[in-house]
Formats: structure tokens, sequence, C-alpha cells
């Protein structure tokens, strides 16, 4: 059966706490310790959909094998035309380009919702896959914080990356559809 990508939904957010919490636990990907609880991952989405960004999944035969999301950069209004992606493939997926695909239609449903740069931070300047996607679609290397992640007893860097979207920085950002939704 063919690969299926579309929203998040409420029904999804178990498959999506199990396949995030693989990555809490044995990946570098994510700097978090702890895996999240469902309630916790349903908060996380719920916040993600209230600003109009998008979250989604690919599934197959009905099981979700990856899901991603963008969410703005920094809590403070003025990052709402900056978003950072997040992308987790359940780890009996991997190779399969679910990962690209994931983040190419994230960038394009961003990019609709208004977001004007997709910033990536990498956990992990050693995580290739990421990296190697993320450049594959046209992200370009900003930086990396050295040693800046303590996890598996070992000091972890940030790879830095970002993506213009739209009209970037070419056009004042009140045109964008989020300007209307950050003053309400």
């Amino acid at each position: 059966m063919p690969l299926k990508l579309r929203p998040a939904t409420h029904d999804d957010l178990p498959a999506i706490t199990g396949i995030y919490a693989h990555h809490v636990l044995y990946g570098t990907g994510t700097f978090e310790t702890e895996p999240p609880t469902l309630a916790d991952m349903t908060q996380r989405w719920a916040d993600v959909r209230a600003k109009g960004l998008p979250y989604l999944v690919v599934e197959e035969t009905g099981q979700v094998l990856g899901f991603a999301y963008c969410n703005w950069f920094k809590p403070r209004p003025a990052y709402r035309f900056s978003a950072e992606d997040s992308i987790y493939v359940a780890p009996q997926a991997h190779r399969r380009g679910l990962g690209r695909t994931l983040l190419q239609a994230l960038a394009e449903q961003a990019e609709q919702a208004g977001i004007r740069k997709l910033i990536a931070v990498i956990g992990d300047s050693d995580n290739a896959g990421s990296i190697g996607v993320h450049q594959a679609l046209g992200f370009t290397p900003v930086g990396v914080l050295k040693s800046c992640g303590w996890k598996f007893e070992r000091w972890l860097d940030v790879v830095l990356m970002e993506k213009v979207l739209g009209a970037g920085d070419r056009s004042p950002a009140d045109s964008s559809p989020l300007h209307s939704a950050a003053k309400a």
C-alpha cells in the first residue's frame, strides 16, 4: 500500500509519542532525556495547531511511520515568521526517504502558513541523516554550537541550518497571514 502524508490528528498522538520516545531514549537528534507523556505530546500538538502551523504524519497501511511539525523559533511575537522544524521517523522506517517526504511537505505548508524562514536546530553534528536531508532540500548551514548539550555521557554539538521560504525578507512581514493571527 502506498504511503499517505496527511495532517496529524488526535488519534495519531499515541504513535507520535512512541516514535519520539524512541528518539529521546536512544538518539541524539533531541536533547530531551526523559520521554514526554502522551498528555505532554497532546499539549505540544495543540499548541502548534493553535498557531495555524503544520503538523504532519506519514503512514503506511494505517501505521504512522513518522511525523513532522514546525513551531515558532522562539516564543516572542517578533519570531512568528521564523519557525523551527522537527522531523522524527520510526526506527523500522529509516532510510526509506520518509524524512525527506515529511520535510518537503512541511516546508511547503509552512510557507503557505506565512513562515518566511525555516530553521533546523539539529542535535549532534554527527547526525548525518538529518543534516543530509536538510541540505538536499535547500537548507544552508549557518553555524555549529560546540558542546552545548550533554547526553549519553558525552558533549554534543548543535548544527544550525536555514531555508528561506517564499519572499523571505524581500517584502514586509505584514503581508503574511500569520501577522493577523499573532495580533489576535
